[in-house]
Protein backbone atom coordinates (compact mmCIF):
# COMPACT_ATOMS: atom_id res chain seq x y z
CA UNK A 1 0.00 0.00 0.00
CA UNK A 2 1.58 3.31 -0.63
CA UNK A 3 2.35 5.69 2.05
CA UNK A 4 2.03 9.64 1.88
CA UNK A 5 3.53 11.25 4.89
CA UNK A 6 4.09 14.85 2.89
CA UNK A 7 1.23 17.33 3.14
CA UNK A 8 2.52 18.80 -0.61
CA UNK A 9 1.73 15.33 -2.28
CA UNK A 10 0.26 16.27 -5.63
CA UNK A 11 -2.76 13.49 -4.54
CA UNK A 12 -3.24 15.50 -1.02
CA UNK A 13 -3.31 18.71 -2.90
CA UNK A 14 -6.10 17.59 -5.33
CA UNK A 15 -8.09 16.41 -2.49
CA UNK A 16 -8.28 20.01 -1.33
CA UNK A 17 -8.95 21.71 -4.54
CA UNK A 18 -11.56 18.98 -4.48
CA UNK A 19 -12.85 19.88 -1.09
CA UNK A 20 -13.48 23.40 -1.83
CA UNK A 21 -14.65 23.88 -5.88
CA UNK A 22 -17.49 22.62 -7.57
CA UNK A 23 -15.73 23.15 -10.61
CA UNK A 24 -13.02 20.65 -9.74
CA UNK A 25 -15.75 18.23 -8.99
CA UNK A 26 -17.24 18.36 -11.71
CA UNK A 27 -13.97 18.67 -14.33
CA UNK A 28 -12.81 15.47 -12.83
CA UNK A 29 -16.13 13.73 -11.92
CA UNK A 30 -15.02 12.79 -8.61
CA UNK A 31 -16.14 14.12 -5.03
CA UNK A 32 -14.87 12.93 -1.33
CA UNK A 33 -16.67 11.18 1.28
CA UNK A 34 -15.45 11.30 4.43
CA UNK A 35 -16.22 8.88 7.64
CA UNK A 36 -16.59 5.00 7.58
CA UNK A 37 -20.62 5.10 8.07
CA UNK A 38 -21.19 7.59 4.96
CA UNK A 39 -18.51 5.59 3.04
CA UNK A 40 -20.56 2.14 3.68
CA UNK A 41 -24.02 4.28 2.79
CA UNK A 42 -22.51 4.84 -0.56
CA UNK A 43 -21.00 1.54 -1.48
CA UNK A 44 -24.11 -0.09 -0.74
CA UNK A 45 -25.81 2.79 -2.80
CA UNK A 46 -23.81 1.61 -5.76
CA UNK A 47 -20.81 4.31 -6.07
CA UNK A 48 -18.09 3.47 -7.13
CA UNK A 49 -14.86 4.14 -4.98
CA UNK A 50 -11.42 5.82 -6.76
CA UNK A 51 -9.09 6.27 -3.95
CA UNK A 52 -9.45 5.37 -0.18
CA UNK A 53 -7.01 7.37 2.14
CA UNK A 54 -6.90 5.63 5.57
CA UNK A 55 -5.19 6.87 8.57
CA UNK A 56 -4.31 3.43 10.13
CA UNK A 57 -4.17 5.99 13.80
CA UNK A 58 -7.33 7.33 13.48
CA UNK A 59 -8.93 4.34 12.77
CA UNK A 60 -10.32 3.81 16.50
CA UNK A 61 -9.55 -0.04 15.98
CA UNK A 62 -10.82 -1.07 12.96
CA UNK A 63 -8.69 -3.34 11.39
CA UNK A 64 -7.58 -1.52 7.39
CA UNK A 65 -7.41 -5.17 5.72
CA UNK A 66 -11.08 -5.80 7.25
CA UNK A 67 -12.09 -2.18 5.71
CA UNK A 68 -10.35 -2.69 2.16
CA UNK A 69 -13.10 -6.59 2.29
CA UNK A 70 -16.13 -3.85 3.16
CA UNK A 71 -14.95 -1.24 0.60
CA UNK A 72 -13.66 -2.59 -3.04
CA UNK A 73 -11.05 0.30 -4.45
CA UNK A 74 -8.35 0.02 -6.89
CA UNK A 75 -6.47 2.01 -4.98
CA UNK A 76 -5.67 2.20 -0.80
CA UNK A 77 -3.44 4.55 0.00
CA UNK A 78 -1.86 5.01 3.90
CA UNK A 79 -1.62 8.82 5.29
CA UNK A 80 0.12 9.94 8.47
CA UNK A 81 -2.19 11.92 11.09
CA UNK A 82 -0.74 15.46 9.67
CA UNK A 83 -1.61 14.67 6.44
CA UNK A 84 -4.67 13.22 7.16
CA UNK A 85 -5.69 16.46 9.26
CA UNK A 86 -5.08 18.77 6.27
CA UNK A 87 -7.67 16.92 4.26
CA UNK A 88 -9.99 15.97 6.58
CA UNK A 89 -13.35 18.79 6.83
CA UNK A 90 -14.63 17.04 10.09
CA UNK A 91 -14.10 18.18 13.70
CA UNK A 92 -13.36 14.79 14.76
CA UNK A 93 -12.23 12.53 11.99
CA UNK A 94 -12.23 8.92 12.30
CA UNK A 95 -9.50 7.61 9.69
CA UNK A 96 -11.45 7.33 6.15
CA UNK A 97 -11.54 9.25 2.81
CA UNK A 98 -12.39 8.63 -0.46
CA UNK A 99 -12.56 9.51 -3.65
CA UNK A 100 -15.95 8.92 -5.54
CA UNK A 101 -17.84 8.93 -8.65
CA UNK A 102 -20.99 10.87 -8.70
CA UNK A 103 -23.95 9.35 -10.34
CA UNK A 104 -26.29 11.47 -13.01
CA UNK A 105 -29.40 12.09 -11.02
CA UNK A 106 -31.64 12.57 -13.88
CA UNK A 107 -35.37 12.54 -13.76
CA UNK A 108 -36.15 9.55 -15.83
CA UNK A 109 -34.03 7.13 -13.20
CA UNK A 110 -36.33 7.86 -10.34
CA UNK A 111 -38.41 4.75 -9.22
CA UNK A 112 -41.44 6.09 -8.00
CA UNK A 113 -44.43 4.30 -6.10
CA UNK A 114 -48.20 4.48 -7.20
CA UNK A 115 -48.78 7.68 -4.66
CA UNK A 116 -45.47 9.14 -4.43
CA UNK A 117 -44.73 11.96 -2.21
CA UNK A 118 -41.55 14.39 -3.47
CA UNK A 119 -39.93 17.20 -1.84
CA UNK A 120 -39.12 19.69 -4.87
CA UNK A 121 -36.28 22.35 -4.19
CA UNK A 122 -36.02 26.04 -5.92
CA UNK A 123 -32.69 26.70 -6.02
CA UNK A 124 -31.70 25.70 -2.86
CA UNK A 125 -28.37 27.36 -2.14
CA UNK A 126 -27.02 26.39 1.87
CA UNK A 127 -25.39 22.88 1.62
CA UNK A 128 -27.06 22.22 5.52
CA UNK A 129 -30.24 22.76 4.50
CA UNK A 130 -30.03 20.94 1.73
CA UNK A 131 -28.29 18.10 4.12
CA UNK A 132 -31.00 18.55 6.76
CA UNK A 133 -33.86 17.94 4.07
CA UNK A 134 -32.11 15.02 2.91
CA UNK A 135 -32.21 13.65 6.43
CA UNK A 136 -36.16 14.47 6.43
CA UNK A 137 -36.84 12.61 3.03
CA UNK A 138 -34.66 9.23 4.28
CA UNK A 139 -36.35 9.38 8.02
CA UNK A 140 -40.07 9.69 5.93
CA UNK A 141 -38.82 7.41 2.83
CA UNK A 142 -40.05 10.10 0.74
CA UNK A 143 -40.09 9.07 -2.51
CA UNK A 144 -37.89 11.59 -3.97
CA UNK A 145 -36.35 15.12 -3.41
CA UNK A 146 -35.93 16.86 -6.52
CA UNK A 147 -33.59 20.15 -6.48
CA UNK A 148 -34.36 22.63 -9.06
CA UNK A 149 -31.62 24.66 -10.05
CA UNK A 150 -29.62 24.39 -7.53
CA UNK A 151 -27.23 27.11 -6.01
CA UNK A 152 -24.70 24.50 -3.90
CA UNK A 153 -23.36 21.64 -5.68
CA UNK A 154 -25.06 18.19 -4.37
CA UNK A 155 -21.83 17.07 -3.56
CA UNK A 156 -20.45 19.48 -1.65
CA UNK A 157 -18.93 17.98 1.30
CA UNK A 158 -20.74 19.91 3.69
CA UNK A 159 -24.11 18.54 2.26
CA UNK A 160 -22.71 15.01 2.71
CA UNK A 161 -21.62 15.55 5.98
CA UNK A 162 -24.81 17.52 7.52
CA UNK A 163 -26.93 14.82 5.27
CA UNK A 164 -25.36 11.97 7.52
CA UNK A 165 -24.56 10.57 4.19
CA UNK A 166 -28.52 10.65 3.22
CA UNK A 167 -27.80 11.93 0.13
CA UNK A 168 -26.28 8.77 -0.79
CA UNK A 169 -29.69 6.97 0.49
CA UNK A 170 -32.88 9.27 -0.67
CA UNK A 171 -33.76 9.24 -4.40
CA UNK A 172 -32.29 12.47 -5.98
CA UNK A 173 -32.12 14.38 -8.88
CA UNK A 174 -31.67 17.75 -10.36
CA UNK A 175 -33.49 19.39 -13.03
CA UNK A 176 -34.21 22.61 -14.21
CA UNK A 177 -37.73 23.99 -12.84
CA UNK A 178 -39.52 23.34 -16.80
CA UNK A 179 -38.13 19.87 -16.60
CA UNK A 180 -39.47 19.04 -13.02
CA UNK A 181 -42.92 20.75 -13.65
CA UNK A 182 -43.28 19.03 -16.92
CA UNK A 183 -41.81 15.95 -15.09
CA UNK A 184 -44.70 15.71 -12.26
CA UNK A 185 -47.79 16.80 -14.66
CA UNK A 186 -46.92 13.96 -17.24
CA UNK A 187 -46.27 11.56 -13.67
CA UNK A 188 -49.99 12.77 -12.82
CA UNK A 189 -48.84 14.32 -9.64
CA UNK A 190 -50.50 16.97 -7.48
CA UNK A 191 -48.41 20.01 -6.75
CA UNK A 192 -48.44 22.27 -3.16
CA UNK A 193 -46.67 25.61 -3.65
CA UNK A 194 -45.49 26.06 0.25
CA UNK A 195 -45.99 29.70 0.12
CA UNK A 196 -46.29 32.21 3.13
CA UNK A 197 -49.36 33.90 1.59
CA UNK A 198 -51.83 31.15 0.84
CA UNK A 199 -55.19 30.74 1.89
CA UNK A 200 -55.46 27.02 3.04
CA UNK A 201 -52.93 25.67 6.11
CA UNK A 202 -51.10 22.47 5.74
CA UNK A 203 -53.13 20.81 8.15
CA UNK A 204 -55.97 21.17 5.58
CA UNK A 205 -54.14 19.71 2.94
CA UNK A 206 -54.80 16.36 1.30
CA UNK A 207 -51.43 14.84 1.09
CA UNK A 208 -52.27 10.89 0.73
CA UNK A 209 -52.53 11.70 -3.04
CA UNK A 210 -49.83 11.15 -5.57
CA UNK A 211 -48.39 14.64 -4.51
CA UNK A 212 -44.98 17.14 -4.52
CA UNK A 213 -44.25 19.65 -2.03
CA UNK A 214 -42.24 22.81 -3.52
CA UNK A 215 -40.13 24.43 -1.13
CA UNK A 216 -38.61 28.07 -1.71
CA UNK A 217 -35.47 29.66 -0.53
CA UNK A 218 -35.94 31.82 3.04
CA UNK A 219 -34.55 35.01 1.44
CA UNK A 220 -37.20 35.13 -1.50
CA UNK A 221 -39.48 32.29 -1.20
CA UNK A 222 -40.49 30.19 -4.04
CA UNK A 223 -40.63 32.17 -7.31
CA UNK A 224 -43.93 33.17 -9.41
CA UNK A 225 -43.02 29.98 -11.58
CA UNK A 226 -44.30 27.92 -8.77
CA UNK A 227 -46.60 30.02 -7.19
CA UNK A 228 -48.36 30.26 -10.97
CA UNK A 229 -47.96 26.80 -11.95
CA UNK A 230 -48.88 24.76 -8.71
CA UNK A 231 -52.35 22.82 -8.37
CA UNK A 232 -52.55 24.39 -4.68
CA UNK A 233 -50.60 26.88 -2.53
CA UNK A 234 -50.57 26.11 1.39
CA UNK A 235 -48.89 27.51 3.98
CA UNK A 236 -47.83 26.38 7.65
CA UNK A 237 -49.33 29.50 9.77
CA UNK A 238 -47.28 31.92 11.81
CA UNK A 239 -48.60 32.82 15.75
CA UNK A 240 -45.40 34.72 16.39
CA UNK A 241 -43.97 37.71 15.05
CA UNK A 242 -41.60 36.71 12.64
CA UNK A 243 -43.10 35.26 8.98
CA UNK A 244 -41.24 32.21 8.13
CA UNK A 245 -39.42 29.03 9.24
CA UNK A 246 -35.77 27.53 8.25
CA UNK A 247 -36.68 25.95 4.89
CA UNK A 248 -35.57 22.65 6.75
CA UNK A 249 -37.81 23.11 9.26
CA UNK A 250 -40.73 24.10 7.11
CA UNK A 251 -39.78 20.62 4.82
CA UNK A 252 -40.28 18.58 8.10
CA UNK A 253 -43.58 20.01 9.35
CA UNK A 254 -45.12 18.93 6.31
CA UNK A 255 -43.24 16.06 5.01
CA UNK A 256 -44.49 14.59 8.53
CA UNK A 257 -47.77 15.64 8.02
CA UNK A 258 -48.20 13.89 5.12
CA UNK A 259 -46.28 10.87 6.60
CA UNK A 260 -49.12 11.00 9.39
CA UNK A 261 -52.58 11.51 6.90
CA UNK A 262 -50.43 8.11 4.87
CA UNK A 263 -50.25 6.45 8.28
CA UNK A 264 -46.39 5.87 8.20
Amino acid sequence: MEIIQSTQNSRIKNIQRLLIKSKERKEQNLFIIEGLRELCLAFKSSYSLDTVFICPELLSGIDSHELQTKLISDHWIEVSPTVFRKIAYREHPDGIIALAVPKSHALHDLKLTNHPFIIVLEAVEKPGNLGAILRTADAAKADAVIVCDPLTDVYNPNVIRSSLGCVFTVPLATATQFDTFSFLKKQGIQIFAAELHADREYQDTDFTKACAIIMGTEAAGLTDFWINRADERIKIPMRGKIDSLNVSVSTAVLTFEAMRQRGF
